[in-house]
């Protein structure tokens, strides 16, 4: 399958099946904003909750927040959004479309030779660490590259577009009550470092961590829910001593990996990608990218942000947000350690992995599927009870068997249909688990119980479904 027909398959298979569907769309949508139903709140939250376990529950020195989404304006003005959260953006002049310039020129650069395209590439990163627009815009200019409405290369000059959303707290609407939506959740984290490490007696090295809504005016926003104007994010952020970074850099480089892996993804599905132009405040960064449908993107960042969001804080806010080190008997700013991944990219990445269509037909007849091969302990629902017919008190022993197994995990009840359509739609489901109630279970208390990845079947003590189920979706 194409890898552009591959999405458009994910996104059909999204809505049929409760998953996500466009926000607001009985009004006809709204763009680049996505709601998730009831497959997707389930396969979010427990993305969500493996992050978090990972990261808090099995660290010793790791605890969780959970920060407001608004917060004073000057917080925004510290941490250099107000000025610095922008992107370079450009206008065709005939059908009126904005571009992201990075967007763009990638775009045109994957028509070309992979050669080619890398140069190109390469050329266009030096002059957005130059910030030197004019040479961005001939750049393009000389590729000739188009737009996709006006097919035309009349271009305006570039400027640069905040990305921040603002409104206005309280009664009267002036400039004096403006505050932003946040646009990522890592400074609630930061104003709150001094309430944290005191009040949790945290000796650094330590990490505070949380997850969260975050808001950005995405201008082209693209790729499903990989680019939205309302996504949700899950970081942590690592307080170490000056001079340590390195170390701890290369520590969480490895550690996010591990975790990737740990979806049993494949390793060659990911790479780093370390970063030609820096943030203002990072003196590393590197990007872990997982090839989806549209190529390799980045999925999660790992930052080193030296000292300069408290340093900024402690500028603006008058406050010292100083650690006293008794190891070294010295005060200090500490330096941070990022680890920010996008849980609907999380998400976007795990659905991409997942999705198979495959052709099961033999010689006496055609059959095929469309399967989620999720993780078993991501899967929105882990155990489906499919009495074989509705009578001979097969839907009583089902109901059973999932009233035993429903304070564990999530549970699916279906006696519609053949058993074999039933199958089919779990599969679709991602349940990695169905288990049949039959005759047989009646005379010697066992059940069949079916594998969505091998489509295999075993017969097994019905006593034995809960523990064998919480042992294969137990999450460590």
């Amino acid at each position: 399958m194409a890898n552009d027909n591959k999405l458009q398959a994910i996104i059909g298979h999204c809505k049929e099946y409760g998953f996500i569907f466009q926000s607001s769309e009985i009004y006809d949508g709204l763009s680049a904003v996505y709601d998730y139903g009831q497959m997707g709140a389930e396969l979010k939250r427990n993305i969500r909750e493996y992050w978090w376990k990972s990261m808090t529950q099995m660290q010793d020195n790791i605890v969780g927040i959970d920060a407001a989404i608004f917060m004073h304006p000057t917080v925004w003005k510290a941490s250099g959004h107000v000025d610095n959260f922008s992107d370079p953006m450009i206008d065709n002049k005939d059908s009126q479309k904005r571009y992201r310039v990075d967007h763009l020129i990638e775009a045109y650069a994957e028509t070309l030779e992979a050669d080619k395209g890398a140069a190109l590439i390469h050329t266009m990163e030096q002059l957005l660490e130059a910030n030197d627009f004019a040479g961005l815009k001939t750049l393009i200019e000389d590729n000739k590259i188009k737009c996709t409405v006006s097919g035309t290369c009349n271009w305006t000059d570039i400027r640069q577009f905040n990305l921040m959303f603002s409104t206005e707290m309280g009664s009267v609407a002036d400039e004096a009550n403006t505050v932003y939506l946040r646009p990522e959740t890592a400074q609630g984290i930061f104003v709150n470092f001094l309430n944290v490490q005191k009040s949790g007696r945290m000796k650094i090295p330590f990490g505070i961590a949380q997850t969260g809504k975050a808001f950005r005016n995405e201008i082209v926003a693209r790729g499903f829910i990989f680019r939205m104007r309302e996504f949700e994010q899950m970081e942590m952020q690592f307080f170490v001593r000056p001079g340590t970074q390195k170390e701890w850099y290369e520590h969480w480089k490895k550690t996010r990996m591990e975790w990737h892996l740990k979806l049993g993804i494949p390793a060659e599905r990911y790479r780093f990608h370390d970063h030609v132009k820096l943030a203002h405040y990072a003196d590393m960064a590197c990007d872990i990218e997982y090839d989806f449908p549209m190529g390799f993107k980045e999925v999660e960042g790992v930052h080193s942000r030296t000292d300069f969001d408290l340093k900024q804080h402690q500028q603006y806010s008058g406050k010292k947000l100083t650690y006293f080190d008794t190891e070294i008997n010295q005060h200090y700013v500490p330096y941070v350690i990022e680890t920010s991944i996008g849980l609907d990219r999380a998400v976007m990445m795990v659905l991409s992995e997942a999705y198979e269509e495959q052709d099961l037909s033999t010689a006496e007849k055609q059959d095929s599927r469309a399967v989620l091969k999720l993780p078993a302990m991501l899967a929105p629902i882990k155990l489906a009870v499919l009495p074989l017919t509705k009578k001979d008190g097969m839907p009583e022993l089902a109901k059973d068997l999932i009233e035993q197994c429903k304070p564990h995990f999530r549970c699916f009840y279906e006696e519609k249909d053949s058993i074999g359509k039933r199958y089919r739609r779990m599969d679709a489901l991602g349940t990695p688990f169905c288990v049949t109630i039959d005759q047989q279970t009646k005379e010697d208390g066992t059940v069949t119980i079916r594998y969505r990845d091998s489509m295999q079947q075993e017969r097994i003590a019905l006593n034995d479904v809960k523990r064998i189920v919480m042992e294969k979706i137990a999450m460590f």
